[in-house]
C-alpha cells in the first residue's frame, strides 16, 4: 500500500465502531440484511446486472476475493501517489464489495453483485496534498462520477461545511442523469449536524438503522434524510491490509452502499428509467407508518424495501424529469423519457447472473417481501425507537 500525503480531514468517511476481526469464511453469515431484504429472491429478477456505480470514496482494491472481475477503470483524483485502485484506507473497498461483491472466497456479498464498480479515488481522511483545498478534490470527484458511464454515484463521505463547487458538481451530475446517494452523517450524539454533499438539493441523504428497526444513535437526523437504510453491525474490512474483515462495524456510509445496491437492483430492472424515477419508486415502496407528506428527520420517507418493487411490482415512477424530493424539473433532462412498462418475471430474471444464486446469509422466511422492513412501529404520529427511547420524528418538507 502507498503512503501518500498529508492528513487534512477537512472531509471524512462516515464509518465508525469497528469491532473484532473475524475470518473471511464467516463473514457472510453476518450480513444480517440480506436475510431481512430478501435478497434470494430479490437475485431471481434482478443481480443489477449492466448497472455500474460510481464509489467516490478511498479508492477500491480489484484484488479482494469478492471484486475481482467486478471493478472498471476509473479516475484518481488526489493528485498523490498512485491511483484509484490503490485504497489508503480500506474504506472504498468496503464500501463497493457491500454493493456489488460476488461472495466468492468468502468475501462479502453485495445486494447487487450483478452491478459494476466505478472507483473514484477522491481526498478524505489520511490522504492529501497540503494546502490543497479538500473541497476542490470532493466537487472534481463529483464531476468524474459524473463523466463516467456510472448511473448511479455513491458517496460515503461528508463535512460540516459546504463543498467548493459542490452545489454546481451535483447539478452537473444530475443533468448527465445519475442518481447520487450520501450518507448524513454519524455525529447525531454530538453536534448533529447533517453536512455536505448529503445536504444538497439532489442528493438522497440516508441515515443508518439497525437490525431492529431502531435507528442508531449516532445517525443524524434532520430535514436532509430521504431514506433509512441497514448501517449498524455490517461487516467491512478492518483496515487497508484486507487481511480480516470487522463483522460489527457501524456508520451511514454502510447504509449508503446498502441504498446504492438496492438502487442498481431496481434499475437493472427498469433500465429504460431515470434516476428521479428509481429514486421515486423507493421513496413510493419504503416501509413507514407517517404520510408520505411528512418525512421523518429520522428515517425520511422511510427505509429501503426493494422487494416491493422488484417482487411486488409496486411503486410509480411518474415523471422523467422531475425531483421526488424537491418536485422540481432536473435541468439537461427530457421529459419525453416516459417509463417502461414493467418487465415480464422471464425478461427480468435473465439479469441474473450464475453468482446470484449463492448466498450464505440465505434465504428470507418472508418470500412475499411485503414486510414493513425495519420499520420500528410506533403510535400515530409515528414515533422510532432510538437507543430505546422514543422521539417525535416528523419534519417538515425539504426545502429547496
Amino acid at each position: 500500500m502507498t503512503t501518500v500525503g498529508a492528513t487534512l480531514g477537512a472531509l471524512a468517511v462516515m464509518s465508525a465502531g469497528l469491532a473484532p476481526a473475524a475470518a473471511a469464511d464467516d463473514i457472510q453469515s453476518q450480513q444480517w440484511y440480506l436475510d431481512a431484504m430478501n435478497a434470494q429472491g430479490l437475485w431471481k429478477v434482478s443481480t443489477g446486472k449492466g448497472i455500474s456505480v460510481a464509489v467516490v470514496d478511498t479508492g477500491v482494491n480489484p484484488d479482494t476475493n469478492a471484486l475481482k472481475g467486478q471493478v472498471l477503470p476509473g479516475v484518481d483524483v488526489t493528485g498523490t501517489t498512485g491511483d484509484e485502485t490503490d485504497d489508503y484506507e480500506g474504506h472504498g473497498t468496503s464500501m463497493a464489495e457491500l454493493i456489488a461483491g460476488t461472495g466468492s472466497g468468502g468475501g462479502l456479498k453485495g445486494v447487487a453483485p450483478g452491478a459494476k464498480i466505478i472507483p473514484i479515488r477522491t481526498a478524505l481522511s489520511g490522504i492529501g496534498k497540503k494546502g490543497e483545498k479538500q473541497g476542490d478534490i470532493s466537487a472534481k470527484a463529483i464531476r468524474a462520477a459524473a463523466d463516467s458511464d456510472a448511473k448511479i454515484i455513491s458517496m460515503s463521505f461528508g463535512t460540516d461545511f459546504p463543498i467548493d463547487g459542490g452545489l454546481e458538481a451535483v447539478q452537473y451530475a444530475q443533468s448527465k442523469g445519475k442518481l447520487l446517494i450520501a450518507g448524513v452523517g454519524n455525529g447525531a450524539e454530538d453536534a448533529n449536524y447533517i453536512g455536505y454533499p448529503a445536504k444538497y438539493p439532489g442528493v438522497v441523504g440516508v441515515s443508518a438503522i439497525n437490525e431492529n428497526g431502531e435507528v442508531a444513535k449516532f445517525s443524524e437526523n434532520g430535514a436532509y434524510v430521504d431514506l433509512a437504510s441497514p448501517g449498524v453491525d455490517v461487516p467491512t474490512w478492518c483496515d487497508k491490509t484486507f487481511k480480516s474483515y470487522c463483522p460489527q462495524s457501524n456508520g451511514t456510509s454502510q447504509a449508503t452502499a446498502i441504498t446504492s445496491g438496492a438502487a442498481a437492483l431496481i434499475w437493472s430492472a427498469h433500465p429504460k428509467w431515470t434516476a428521479n424515477q428509481v429514486l421515486r419508486v423507493m421513496i413510493d415502496t419504503a416501509g413507514r407508518d407517517w404520510p408520505k407528506s411528512t418525512p421523518s428527520r429520522y428515517l425520511g420517507y422511510g427505509t429501503i424495501r426493494p422487494a416491493q418493487v422488484l417482487l411486488k411490482g409496486k411503486g410509480v415512477p411518474g415523471a422523467a424529469d422531475v425531483d421526488p424530493v424537491t418536485n422540481k424539473k432536473t435541468p439537461g433532462l427530457s421529459a419525453g423519457a416516459s417509463p417502461s412498462a414493467s418487465a415480464s418475471t422471464s425478461s427480468q430474471a435473465s439479469n441474473s447472473t450464475s453468482n446470484a444464486q449463492t448466498s450464505a446469509a440465505g434465504s428470507s422466511s418472508d418470500s412475499s417481501g411485503n414486510t414493513t422492513l425495519w420499520v420500528a412501529l410506533g403510535a400515530a404520529a409515528a414515533v422510532v425507537v432510538i437507543g430505546g427511547g422514543a422521539f417525535a420524528v416528523i419534519r417538515s418538507r425539504r426545502g429547496v
